[in-house]
């Protein structure tokens, strides 16, 4: 699984090549020169076997000595001129240019600040001064530059959604903080690229990008507290909740239910994932979930709550009404 993790940061949903914003195509374009380099210094190196196969056989037409004068020539020159040459190029580029564009941004130069911080295994999202917390799923208006404040709970996590900017580290008790722009909205993969533990590989969360007005609205919709239960099934399912240790662990907002282990589910019913982009957020996905939750995330924090099946039912139903 890690292993899938890994090649997906090269094609896919989170190719690097895959740029919708400047730092990202700056890193992209660094590439390319690096590949580019990385291919005339083989060529060099193919091209010095080459010549020196052939005037092996042909030392005793030249001379053992110009032999040697024009074979130490070529080995200079692509040996260690060409070398020299690219690698303070590419030192230049990666430091001057590329450095200046993916930094963190400076203060002031932003028009809002996100919280994110890493959990083994998921991402918790605040919005400060707005009372939105969230999981996993980070909501953006496109063509706004949006401070990301990176933090840790835990491990040393690493931020990273390749189509948008650098990956950056959070280490505990250093704040990290990295600029997240999208030229045009859309959903952009990103993942923990730092190994954190057993579910490194499923920790990943998704950046959407949106119009101003739909994520005036998001946001506006998702400062509210958790819908109440209408039907029969919603209301046991809020008392199971509140009965088991699901409240220990989660907030509700507007409920009794304060817990800071596990992710924030006051409107938990409207992300299109669950434990962190491993299952589809589904009736029968969530009610798996809370039946077996170390079978599909193996080591992550959530019992099993040994609930009968009416009663997960009811919480499912309660659950995915909190959208």
């Amino acid at each position: 699984m890690l292993l899938g993790a890994v090649a997906i940061g090269g094609c896919g949903a989170q190719s690097t090549l895959d740029t919708h914003s400047r730092p990202a195509r700056e890193i992209a374009d660094l590439w390319w020169w690096m590949l580019a380099a990385a291919v005339v210094v083989l060529l060099g190196a193919i091209a010095l076997l080459a010549v020196g196969w052939r005037q092996r056989h042909h030392a005793g037409l030249i001379g053992l000595g110009r032999l040697e004068r024009h074979t130490t020539g070529l080995v200079v020159t692509f040996g260690i001129l060409v070398p020299l040459i690219v690698v303070t190029a590419v030192f230049a580029i990666a430091n001057f240019s590329v450095a200046s564009v993916t930094n963190a941004p400076a203060v002031g130069s932003t028009s809002m600040t996100i919280d994110v911080t890493g959990h083994q295994w998921f991402w918790e999202v605040r919005y400060p001064g707005r009372g939105v917390v969230t999981a996993n799923e980070i909501h953006i208006p496109v063509g706004t530059r949006i401070n990301a404040v990176l933090r840790t709970a835990d491990v040393i996590h690493s931020f990273w959604v390749p189509s948008l900017n650098r990956k950056a580290d959070m280490i505990p008790g250093y704040p990290n903080r990295i600029l997240l722009y999208a030229d045009k909205p859309g959903v952009y993969r990103g993942q923990c690229a730092e190994f954190c533990g057993i579910e490194h590989a499923n920790m990943a969360t998704t950046v959407i990008a949106e119009s101003a007005a739909r994520f005036k609205a998001w946001l506006a919709h998702n400062a509210q507290p958790a819908a109440s239960p209408v039907t029969p099934q919603q209301r046991a399912g809020l008392r199971v909740f509140e009965a088991s240790s699901c409240a220990s662990c989660h907030t509700i907002a507007g409920t009794p239910a304060h817990g800071e282990i596990g992710p924030d589910l006051t409107h938990v019913g409207g992300r299109t994932t669950l434990a962190a982009l491993t299952i589809p957020n589904t009736p029968a996905q969530m009610r798996d979930w809370i039946l077996h939750p170390q079978r599909i995330k193996p080591g992550n924090r959530m019992p099993d709550l040994a609930l009968t099946a009416p009663d997960a039912d009811a919480l499912v139903a309660y659950l995915e009404s909190l959208r």
